[in-house]
């Protein structure tokens, strides 16, 4: 088992950036893929960015260009730096490991 925290989310707005971080308790050098999802009320829960264990990493359309994902196997953390945001990113980020995830931190792009 392991635990997933978030951390990084806030209130910023449009065309700024954030950096989140998602800690893991153990080694997430087990976990081929970590990825980031987000959800919005009402809506379900989407894939926004995931990454392999050799670094190779796939976005949803909506943010290509836009957001990077990238992990630290050494320091058991993922990040997704989030460039020219936009009111439309505005959700609660969750951290994914295998059938693991973190509590979420709230984004919210508002002016």
């Amino acid at each position: 088992q392991v635990q997933l925290v978030e951390s990084g989310g806030g209130l910023v707005q449009p065309g700024g950036s954030l950096r989140l971080s998602c800690a893991a308790s153990r080694s997430i050098f087990r976990y081929d893929v970590m990825g980031w999802y987000r959800q919005v009320p009402g809506k379900e829960r989407e894939l926004v960015a995931r990454i392999t264990s050799d670094g190779s990493a796939n976005y949803a359309d909506s943010v290509k260009g836009r957001f990077t994902i990238s992990r630290d196997n050494a320091k058991n953390t993922v990040y997704l730096q989030m460039n020219s945001l936009k009111p439309e990113d505005t959700a609660v980020y969750y951290c994914n490991a295998g059938n693991f995830w973190g509590q979420g931190t709230q984004v919210t792009v508002s002016s």
